[in-house]
């Protein structure tokens, strides 16, 4: 591993109260001493890395060696390895904020025998010398760029290790396994290969909680990205009002002429910590209005793309056959159908008069206008976007990476049970038993290539 010394500045660009210059590295401290003058009397009398007390904030000035110049009033904070967040010497200098406050320290950092951090080296090196898993390492970024709180409470979860447990306990399962199939094979006098007991490990401690990991990516990547909702229905039965109601803010344009909404109208909102990304489309109806036309067809462009469909029905008027043929241009999409209008309706507010084919959809009645039923409509809606994932973010499965990994780990771990099954020769089950092994090793990162690696930290900002 590379063991030269890093810097970076540690926060956003731009003014604030606060810049902090980040060094990691066997020259760490060096350079701290090389650069910092307490506030009290007593420093520099001792070699540099006796001269700090780790985990201890110091008041004193940067000066420029070359001059004598003092470049700011700051506290250092010194961490020696191996109780740091790379597990090497870390040095963080709290500088006044500022952009160029900040590059000048850095600059005086570099001239010390640093060099410019890479983007996520930091994670990295904390990656590389054991402190956190590659799953860790991906939820330090999700923890930055968390756009809810609850994708924040996830990626926290992540952070602390719920996923690595879990797979930590998969692994010991299937490094168990391997173990009694290789002393069938290099024994075959002596051990007698227990397959009923072993294709039960792998078929209740293995492929199970793989099945329920990889049901959570669903909810995973809801949490992390958000819920993308079309809203379709006929002309005038109120999408634009139900998405003004739900965001609790005029974004759509509201009249009682039919057709108001002629593009997508795209505006977030969040929902007991989940992000939905709500598109008010035009309605849907033949018209030879060819704007009206272009319209519609971005609204079934929408609703292609979209996680979930909100359709829009009347509830004090019968379905009719539009209502229907853009129920099916739903097809197979998750739908919620809300009856609006039920202000409108003189008998009970319960999906009247449906199709058959409509009762397996969530309906409900609500009213834009007095705002009768948007909190269930809010409770369906964050419903079917973390499922029944809400009480395990540990054990969430926030990217396709992970996600794909475990399908891998999945068929292999079933193949070698189907070996047991059959009683196929110790040496076949081997093979598909380490493949399922090699799967999670990659997913920790122990056996993580260098290109996967790169990629995963090219996504972390300078600094962290």
């Amino acid at each position: 591993m590379d063991d030269s010394t890093i810097a970076a500045v540690a926060t956003p660009p731009g003014s604030g109260g606060i810049g902090i210059i980040r060094v990691s590295g066997r020259n760490a401290i060096p350079i701290a001493a090389a650069l910092f003058r307490a506030s009290l009397a007593g420093t520099g009398t001792k070699p540099p890395r006796s001269q700090f007390e780790s985990h201890r904030l110091y008041h004193g000035y940067v000066v420029d060696p070359a001059g004598g110049r003092v470049m700011d009033e700051v506290l250092l904070s010194v961490m020696i390895a191996p109780r740091s967040y790379t597990r090497e010497d870390v040095v963080e200098i709290n500088a006044h904020g500022g952009h160029q406050a900040a590059r000048a320290i850095l600059e005086l950092v570099l001239n010390q025998g640093a060099r410019l951090a890479e983007p996520g080296e930091f994670t990295r090196r904390a990656f590389l010398n054991g402190r956190i898993d590659l799953t860790q390492a991906e939820a330090v970024c999700d923890l930055i760029q968390a756009r809810s709180q609850r994708a924040l409470e996830a990626a926290a979860a992540l952070l602390t290790g719920g996923l690595k447990l879990k797979i930590q306990q998969i692994q010991n399962v299937i490094n168990d396994i391997q173990i009694a199939i290789e002393a069938a094979i290099d024994f075959p006098e002596e051990v007698a290969l227990d397959a009923e007991n072993l294709k039960r490990r792998i078929s209740e401690d293995v492929i199970a909680p793989l099945q329920a990991l990889i049901r959570n990516c669903i909810a995973g990547r809801t949490i992390r990205e958000g819920l993308s909702v079309t809203i379709m229905g006929r002309p005038n039965v109120g999408k634009s009002s139900l998405m003004n109601r739900l965001l609790a803010k005029d974004r759509s344009i509201v009249t009682d002429l039919p057709g108001t909404t002629r593009d997508v109208v795209q505006e977030s909102t969040a929902i007991e910590g989940v992000v939905f990304h709500l598109q008010d489309t035009a309605g849907l109806h033949r018209s030879p209005d060819p704007v009206e036309s272009i319209g519609m067809a971005k609204a079934i462009e929408s609703a292609d793309e979209a996680d979930l469909v909100l359709l829009v029905v009347e509830a004090h008027r019968p379905v009719g056959p539009e209502d229907i043929r853009i129920f099916e241009l739903v097809g197979t999409k998750p739908c919620i159908v809300a009856l609006n209008k039920s202000d409108l309706q003189s008998g009970p507010a319960a999906c009247p008069d449906l199709p058959e084919s409509w009762r397996a959809n969530r309906c409900l009645a609500v009213s834009a206008l007095t705002g009768e039923g948007i909190e269930a409509l809010r409770a369906q809606l964050h419903q079917a976007a973390v499922g029944g994932a809400a009480k395990s973010l540990g054990e969430l499965i926030p990217n396709l990476r992970q996600k794909g990994l475990m399908e891998r780990c999945l068929a292999a771990a079933a193949a070698a049970a189907q070996d047991l099954a059959r009683q196929a020769a110790p040496e076949l089950v081997a093979v598909n038993i380490g493949l399922a092994a090699d799967c999670l090793g990659e997913l920790a990162g122990t056996h993580a290539k260098a290109d996967i690696l790169n990629g995963i930290f090219e996504r972390f900002c300078i600094g962290k």
